[in-house]
């Protein structure tokens, strides 16, 4: 722990040292993952544990902390609360995002599912037949197999980064299956609430918006996810008071990959932290 990297502004995030143990670091936004970004390397992600090195911070420095971005982690979350009481606790904006992409991808994924039990079930009843099965394909080639699997990517995107091939699979796979075209829609619409969004006010009403959006169309991936993401409203929307990510923690953990990768693996895990203090503490 080195509580003179104590600043008003901090990520937490956690992060593999060796053979899959978790440690959590907590790092200043203000040295941009420089020489002084470490403020502290627990072992562990226990609420319990975190808050526990936390607290030898002095309570002077710990009550300056203004602000602290995370994922979506109950246990930092909950250390956080207990150790910086004036820090407002910011939701990171890809984790958010990432979630509502995730409701579009589990729609295409069942569907595909869909599609490769018709296929076999069309095999099966051709080897019956004693024929070969040739599955249909559609103007650009695809089979409806391959048409979903192709389309993973256009649909995190939106429709201005599409190149030409992704359009012309767009406009097939929406002809054919029109929940995916809302569900994608459902996705922009909440992306637009990022980008659109001046202020938290502006912010609260977008997002009261999409919930609704995604009320009345009722897919069960999206009202899943809306119900996780209003739990967590407090948080997502203080995303808007300064717009600050955990970039920075994301940032620092790769370092710390590349220098693992470096070094070609953790043999000596206590010589191996003792340098990462030496260079970022």
């Amino acid at each position: 722990m080195f509580e003179k990297n104590n600043d008003i502004r901090l990520s937490i995030d956690e992060t593999s040292i060796s053979n899959g143990e978790l440690y959590t670091i907590v790092t200043n936004k203000a040295a941009r993952g420089g020489r002084g970004s470490l403020v502290a390397m627990i072992e562990g992600t226990k609420a319990s544990d975190i808050s526990a090195i936390l607290s030898k911070i002095s309570l002077k420095k710990r009550n300056q902390v203004k602000e602290i971005t995370m994922d979506f982690s109950p246990s930092m979350e909950t250390a956080c609360r207990l150790s910086f009481c004036n820090a407002k606790i910011v939701n990171d904006r890809f984790h958010v995002q990432k979630l509502v992409s995730e409701a579009v991808q589990e729609m295409r994924i069942t569907e595909r599912r869909k599609a490769i039990e018709e296929e076999n079930e069309q095999v099966k009843i051709h080897r019956e037949q004693e024929k070969k099965y040739t599955p249909k394909t559609y103007q650009n080639g695809d089979t409806k197999k391959q048409l979903l699997a192709r389309s993973r990517y256009l649909l995190f995107k939106p429709k201005s980064k599409w190149t030409v091939r992704q359009d012309q699979r767009s406009i097939i796979l929406f002809n054919h299956f029109p929940e995916l075209k809302e569900a994608y829609h459902l996705s922009m619409m909440f992306r637009a609430f990022y980008e659109y969004s001046k202020t938290k006010k502006q912010a609260k009403l977008m997002f009261d918006r999409w919930c609704k959006k995604v009320e009345e169309k009722k897919f069960d991936s999206f009202v899943t996810t809306m119900e996780y993401l209003k739990n967590h409203e407090e948080t997502i929307l203080n995303y808007f008071t300064n717009r600050s990510t955990n970039a920075s923690a994301e940032s620092f953990n790769a370092k710390l990959k590349g220098f693992r990768a470096l070094v070609r693996g953790v043999r000596d895990k206590k010589f191996f932290l003792f340098r990462v203090s030496k260079i970022y503490g």
